[in-house]
């Protein structure tokens, strides 16, 4: 399956908005990481985040690594990409 994000592609995300299993998200990591991913499960400990891309692993972070998850409300592929362009890792 190739990525769903592609450099260039504009999202627009909220950490406001309720995420819930399936959502798409963006979840930055108290290192720095940000990562677009598809949530899984969260629990009060952990938050489980599927890759939609097969080069890229599932990830299960614990709350504490986190720094903030926001969802992912809208994205827009960009106009004059090619398929030789950069994915994001998802």
């Amino acid at each position: 399956m190739m990525p769903l994000d592609r450099d260039g592609d504009t999202i627009i995300v909220s950490p406001a908005v309720p995420t819930r299993c399936g959502d798409g998200v963006v979840v930055r990591a108290m290192d720095g990481e940000v990562m677009a991913k598809e949530l899984k499960r969260k629990t009060l400990e952990t938050v489980e985040l599927a890759s939609l891309n097969p080069d890229h692993p599932d990830r299960v972070l614990q709350l504490s690594e986190v720094s903030f998850i926001a969802r992912v409300i809208w994205a827009s592929q960009c106009q004059g990409c090619s398929s030789s362009q950069t994915p994001l890792a998802r």
